[in-house]
């Protein structure tokens, strides 16, 4: 036995319990205890029936993650499960907390599932890049069929116990006392072996089969691994079991190796390190009750849905009585449509907008523990609010700029004590997008960051931090990539081809089709107030000038760098365009030559690339691996490529050197090679 696995007996049935906090992980240590365990199960006679349960709070949350970027370690999962199943004797899995992937399938091994109220089971294998490897993909469609089992597989849903005793997942459900009704279940099945490999092989008709599928594969944006998914399900209905759990396992092995599965891992334990501060011993952070958020415009009133969400109290101000009541229309309207399509119940709506107030007046800002200013991206206009938070706010109160590229110390100066200020840049929708930049300035106390993190981590963001610096982490790297995409427009590429190429890899939509979504005239009114700053010797590119001055600010003009033709969403090819674009490229004198799709994503990756190398040399990020999390979060980057900072690693620094040089020579005066030593000081794994 080992030091993860107790077993104590209560008359003739053993308990197993599962020790490896604090989730759980079925660790090469756990598996091998639980083997051990059924063994000296099986070979006393003085034992009936076993009873496999998960100590602390939870039952097995998944597989230890970790070990998957190495040879796995004897016994597998497989083996543990096999066990159980040639066992002549009862196992009952006995559920709480959370029953997930490999803790999952080990629970479909045993012969029963008995589960406390609110736990949760689901195979989620399919967002690591991978498949379920230990016999999900075989037992689940025995239990649940073909189109419920692509459904959840490929999904990597989670449900709640309720839900699966009435799919038939689990066989009971209890109120308390988990143990307790887990051993007495198992004793009345005593002699009654049941196993879920041996029930009949389940059909499903074609037609049903391709419309689930079709479903997934849509939601999961056509990856490989959830092709294979549906492929081990479906085989099911004509392959036996023994073939098809080989089958099974081969497809894993060879998927948890990719460099898919890889980049998600990657994904994962960066993600997942984002809050460690908050676990020291520091002094707790202060925790906010009360929220008042500034401005009631998109943004505004986007935060606002955000807080009321979480929990929080929200008093939401905006000193223009119709603007104000244009936002609490949208607030109201938002949760009506929740409790509509039924994601919310009418009574918790309710009392949700009990906590939400609003207000014209300063004065009523003294009760929030937190004020998140919220108004139009103008200094004088932030300056002036700022003013006014710093005389009304609570003196304990922390205050909060959300501005995607302005000077916060800047805008502290205007504060008795700048301390207090930090940065909360949201992205639109704010009650939708997870990436949350949070903003160190140069006086902000580190309890304001350390209150910032548990804010977003309540909200259920993805807090990423910065220094203050223009564009801060996400629209600097993305001022970089837009540029270079820019240069590709004048030296002979177009909107659609960069726009398809970028997708194509996928980017959840091309930087032309952004800019007509959110608006050319933002970016303008940006480069605008840097023009005087400008170096005139750098590279500059003014067709998206050109199209601005001839009033083309996107979708709400109905043309930018598409023609969009009235009530639709989605642009066509504009011939005037490609007229501006072969202009500006003849004023230059620029030979317009082909691109290939290879070369338009190598460029725009070795962009962001450089400009991270940038922000790590001028310690604008502390970990580059935020980088990476950033742009999957916030920009539409493919989260099954890592991020640049993973492919960099991947490249390696002497090749990537290499390739930045060529690109510096394409994109002419005012690229700057980055210094490339800090993009290589982490690698985001544990």
């Amino acid at each position: 036995m080992t030091s993860k696995i107790q077993i104590h007996h209560d008359a003739d049935v053993m308990v197993i319990t599962v020790n490896n906090p604090p989730i759980n992980a079925g660790s090469t240590e756990v598996r091998k205890g639980l083997l051990d365990a059924i063994h000296l199960f099986q070979s006393d006679p003085n034992l009936a029936a076993a009873v496999i349960i998960g100590g602390g709070s939870t039952f097995i949350a998944g597989s230890d993650i970790k070990e998957f970027s190495q040879p796995l370690a004897e016994p597998h999962l497989p083996s543990v499960i096999a066990a159980i199943e040639d066992c002549p004797k009862v196992v009952v899995c006995a559920l709480h907390g959370a029953a997930l992937g490999g803790g999952f399938e080990l629970a479909l091994g045993c012969d029963a599932r008995i589960a406390l109220e609110g736990a949760v089971v689901g195979l989620p294998e399919v967002t690591l890049g991978i498949i379920p490897g230990a016999g999900g993909s075989q037992r689940l469609p025995r239990l649940i069929g073909i189109e419920k089992s692509i459904e959840l597989i490929c999904g990597g849903i989670r449900i709640k116990a309720a839900e699966a005793l009435k799919l038939g997942i689990i066989d009971k459900l209890v109120a308390e006392d988990l143990l307790g009704n887990a051993i007495a279940y198992a004793r009345s099945l005593i002699g009654k072996k049941s196993r879920i490999r041996d029930l009949v092989a389940p059909q499903a008709e074609a037609e049903s089969v391709l419309v689930a599928s079709q479903k997934a594969l849509k939601l999961a944006k056509n990856r490989p691994n959830v092709h294979q998914a549906i492929q081990m399900i479906t085989n099911t209905m004509s392959m036996p079991i023994d073939l098809g759990l080989a089958t099974e396992r081969e497809v894993f092995q060879k998927l948890r190796v990719g460099t898919e599965a890889k980049a998600l891992r990657y994904q994962f334990f960066a993600e997942r390190k984002l809050f460690k501060a908050l676990g020291g011993k520091e002094s707790k952070p202060k925790d906010f009750q009360s929220i008042a958020v500034i401005g009631a415009g998109t943004m505004g009133s986007g935060i606002a849905m955000a807080c009321l969400s979480a929990g929080y109290s929200v008093l939401m101000l905006d000193q223009n009585e119709a603007a104000l009541q244009n936002g609490i229309k949208k607030i109201r309207d938002f949760y009506d449509a929740r409790v509509a399509g039924g994601k919310l119940a009418a009574d918790k709506a309710a009392a949700l907008l009990k906590r939400f107030t609003f207000s014209t007046q300063w004065a009523d800002i003294a009760v929030a523990d937190l004020v998140i200013e919220a108004v139009f991206e103008d200094m004088q206009v932030k300056h002036a609010v700022f003013e006014q938070i710093d005389a009304n706010a609570n003196p304990q109160a922390l205050l909060a700029s959300n501005t995607s590229y302005l000077d916060i110390d800047a805008i502290a100066a205007k504060t008795q004590n700048p301390s207090r200020v930090f940065g909360l840049h949201f992205f639109s929708p704010a009650q939708v997008m997870k990436l949350i930049e949070i903003v160190r300035c140069q006086a902000t106390d580190p309890s304001a960051i350390a209150a910032g993190l548990q804010f977003a981590k309540r909200l259920g963001k993805t807090p990423v931090i910065s220094a203050n610096a223009f564009g801060f982490i996400g629209n600097r790297i993305y001022a970089a990539y837009r540029r270079q995409c820019e240069f590709m427009l004048e030296e002979g590429a177009y909107p659609e081809q960069i726009d398809q190429a970028l997708e194509e890899y996928g980017f959840a939509m091309g930087p032309f089709a952004v800019a007509d979504m959110s608006g050319l005239d933002i970016a303008w009114a940006m480069r605008k107030s840097l023009a005087a700053t400008r170096n005139p010797d750098h590279r500059y590119v003014s067709i998206p000038d050109t199209l601005c001055l001839a009033g083309r600010f996107g979708r709400k003009t109905g043309s930018g760098y598409y023609q969009y033709l009235p009530g639709t969403k989605s642009g066509v090819v504009d011939p005037v365009v490609k007229s501006v674009i072969d202009e500006a490229s003849a004023a230059k004198g620029i030979t317009r030559r082909a691109f290939t799709s290879q070369e338009i994503v190598q460029r725009v990756l070795l962009a962001m690339m450089n400009e991270i190398a940038h922000l790590a040399s001028e310690k604008v990020v502390g970990d580059v691996t935020d980088c990476d999390i950033a742009l999957v979060n916030g920009y539409g980057f493919p989260r099954w490529c890592g991020g640049p900072v993973f492919i960099a690693h991947e490249m390696g620094k002497e090749k990537l050197s290499a390739e930045l040089e060529t690109l510096a020579k394409v994109s002419g005066p005012g690229f700057v090679k980055a210094e490339l030593s800090g993009l290589f000081e982490s690698d985001g794994s544990e």
